[in-house]
């Protein structure tokens, strides 16, 4: 199913002509550079890297490629951490990159068409000089593209009050491996006209089709917000506090949990002080809204929850500066975390009611493995990420434990109602857990519809599933 073809001379020259000779890229440095991600330690060198300006010549590329049996992956900002955007074939890496342009920002509508190489706090914040609001907000803003957050539907802290990507996708072009141009949705916030392919485009991590536009919906932007920073003693503490929290009738914009490991390796890496940094595990708690009486109230309601579970302290945060500060330490973590040494992050995800028993069935499991762990996440939507650091352990045993502590931690998720992944997509990376969260009937009926949109499989081959 693999018998791919190599880019030859006669293939590079039509490439050359479809996007110009400007924009294909085949020097060491670039294919080194386009050869990695996210991921771990994880490097695939493409033949090629292709920077096309728009859908018809990616359209014309695709059916180059689906002709000669080329494979081609598509690229955003390369900030992955499944491996979606890697050339594990080789073959062409088709970035998106020089299509960045925000092409519209309806403002009676509420609404915008953006191109999908468009950094996601570049479009955020040219959104909210108008006082529109795009929520979803991963970690990896400043440099991750609006594409590839569809590709892995990605969510981060806020997704807890406003949800994830693909709550704010109206439409899409989209251009399938065979080069047919498409245009799923439109610009009408209601729409059952057949079956839904916009959302079933959106999280398949560029395996269907290749998003050159996005229209999305937006929502008027809140007028103030409030941190709380809530330490505790232990971390059952602060889980438990979270599901309380909702049960009172109170929905914060973000709640994230960190615990002290992640902290101290986040002071350390970026040379700044979290409050109460020695405490076991905090909660970041932000409330969001036009009127400041009622978060005033609402962070009353929060106080009198976390109180019941002996916090050591509370802190409120209301100037604009001290609030983007926290942001920025809680946003540094997964770097920081990453630094340490080789390391693997889980993206597991459980209903929020079960994170202390997800957290402490990953403490025992690393107990169990003599694996170091360190966790942090989004915890007000159940999303935990685990990091497995390989630290002071050598190869030998790291290469013979890690793969069975992995199963067990996926195994624990899904018998807790969860899965293996709430935002960082399946992708190369972890392919073989998938059976462990989806059943043999699903993962068929999902290669069936790989196989209508790619008959000859050249479109990011060799992820989601393990052939």
């Amino acid at each position: 199913m693999n018998n791919y073809n190599k880019i030859n001379d006669e293939i590079l020259s039509k490439i050359k002509s479809i996007t110009g000779e400007e924009n294909v890229f085949f020097d060491e440095e670039t294919i080194k550079l386009y050869s990695k991600d996210e991921t771990e330690d994880l490097s695939f060198n493409p033949e090629a890297v292709i920077k096309p300006t728009s859908s018809k010549q990616i359209s014309e590329i695709l059916k180059l490629a689906n002709q000669y049996k080329i494979p081609v992956t598509p690229r955003g900002g390369g900030t992955g951490l499944s491996g979606g955007s890697l050339s594990v074939y080789g073959g062409i890496c088709l970035s998106l990159e020089k299509m960045n342009r925000i092409l519209e920002i309806d403002e009676k509508n509420y609404q915008a068409v953006v191109e999908p190489g468009v950094i996601t706090q570049v479009f955020q914040e040219e959104v909210e000089k108008r006082g529109l609001f795009y929520p979803p907000d991963p970690a990896s803003r400043g440099s991750c593209h609006l594409g590839g957050n569809l590709a892995e539907c990605s969510g981060g802290p806020r997704a807890v009050k406003y949800g994830v990507t693909k709550d704010y996708v109206l439409g899409l072009e989209a251009v399938l491996p065979t080069g047919e141009i498409i245009n799923p949705g439109g610009k009408v916030l209601k729409n059952v006209s057949g079956y839904n392919l916009t959302q079933l485009i959106i999280g398949s991590e560029g395996t269907l089709a290749v998003i050159t536009k996005i229209l999305f919906r937006l929502i008027p932007l809140p007028k103030h917000k409030k941190v709380v920073l809530v330490a505790f003693n232990s971390f059952e503490h602060a889980t438990d506090a979270v599901a309380k929290i909702f049960q009172r009738g109170i929905t914060p914009s973000a709640i994230e949990f960190m615990e002290k490991a992640a902290v101290k390796t986040a002071e350390e890496k970026l040379g700044k002080k979290f409050p109460n940094g020695d405490a076991e595990a905090q909660l970041f708690i932000e409330v969001d809204g036009n009127y400041l009486e009622l978060l005033d109230k609402d962070i009353e309601h929060i106080a009198e929850v976390v109180a019941e579970y002996d916090p050591l302290d509370i802190l409120v945060a209301e100037d604009k500066q001290k609030i983007e500060d926290v942001w920025d330490l809680r946003r540094g973590i997964g770097d920081a975390v990453k630094s340490i040494s080789a390391y693997k992050e889980e993206d597991t995800v459980v209903p929020r009611a079960n994170m202390t028993e997800l957290m402490k069935g990953v403490k025992s499991i690393s107990n169990k493995y003599g694996l170091t762990t360190i966790c942090y996440g989004h915890s007000g939507d159940g999303n935990l990420h685990v990091n497995i650091l390989k630290d002071k352990l050598d190869d030998e045993n790291w290469n013979r434990i890690i793969d069975p502590a992995i199963r067990e931690i996926f195994e624990l998720t899904v018998s807790l109602g969860g899965t293996i992944s709430g935002e960082h997509g399946i992708g190369y990376s972890q392919r073989p857990y998938l059976p462990i969260a989806l059943s043999e009937t699903e993962i068929v009926l999902m290669k069936k519809i790989k196989q209508l949109f790619d008959p000859n499989n050249i479109l990011n081959p060799g992820k989601i599933f393990n052939y």
